[in-house]
């Protein structure tokens, strides 16, 4: 099944031809941006915004990636976009309108016929606005044309050898803060940092999630035992109270998707 889904995301990619994927260094879009590589007689090339919500680590994995495989790349520099900067519901369909446009602008300066980008199947069941603004700009989504999971893709870029292939999933730094709140860069920074450090403490795919003064620690389900025993666990709350919290609280449900959405 994964390998005839395969076969349909490769004539996807070769049936468009010319484009722009939208690349932020996660695993659905690296995969999109490997597979497209080993196409013959492409003209693509890999474009990832830098924008102040957008983590830094997942920057520098994308620069990697696309040096890595030796993929065509592209930095847009994009100012934190002042429809967003208070948070809205809409905020998603906001950034993706605006981020996607600036892509879209790329493409029709360099010459290419569509944008793309990474979305899967799962996206669509979702607290997703944004796929209405990438509806709306016709932009196109191989990766769930062809009837792809998260799960396939996963598969599926562990066979291709990536080192992607287990990344836990990311999002834009917004999400870990209530709709309607003002945001300032200094707390996107501050939310960076805590994620960084638990990170780098063995805690991938942490989410630090903001209410006033108190950090909401979501990670990983089988992690929330190893860091409630973890003979650093002070260090790392008073790292997190110097960086400007003061409280540190860990969510016993553990990290999952759009816990900050709507109910």
């Amino acid at each position: 099944m994964e390998d005839d889904k395969l076969l349909k995301l490769d004539s996807i990619l070769r049936d468009l031809g010319s484009f722009v994927i939208g690349f932020s260094g996660g695993l659905d879009s690296s995969f999109l941006v490997h597979r497209a590589s080993l196409q013959k007689d492409l003209r693509f090339v890999a474009v990832t915004v830098h924008t102040t919500y957008v983590p830094e680590r997942e920057i520098r994995e994308a620069v990697a990636f696309s040096k890595e495989f030796n993929i065509e790349h592209e930095m847009i520099e994009v100012p934190f976009p002042g429809d967003i900067r208070n948070n809205p519901a809409g905020r998603c369909y906001l950034c993706k309108k605006t981020l996607f446009g600036r892509i879209a602008d790329y493409a029709g300066r360099n010459g290419y016929r569509y944008i793309v980008d990474g979305s899967n199947t799962d996206d669509k069941n979702d607290f997703r606005p944004g796929l209405r603004a990438l509806k709306e700009l016709d932009i196109r989504s191989p990766l769930a044309e062809a009837g792809l999971s998260k799960k396939e893709i996963r598969e599926l870029a562990h066979r291709a050898g990536l080192s992607s292939w287990d990344k836990p999933a990311m999002s834009c730094l917004l999400t870990r803060i209530p709709h309607d709140t003002p945001v300032s860069e200094d707390l996107l920074r501050m939310i960076e940092k805590a994620e960084d450090h638990l990170y780098e403490k063995g805690y991938p795919g942490t989410r630090v999630r903001v209410h006033g003064d108190i950090a909401r620690i979501e990670c990983i389900p089988r992690y929330i035992t190893g860091l409630i025993n973890d003979p650093y666990l002070g260090s790392i709350v008073a790292y997190l109270k110097n960086i400007g919290f003061r409280y540190v609280s860990l969510d016993l449900e553990g990290y999952r998707t759009g816990s900050m959405n709507p109910t």
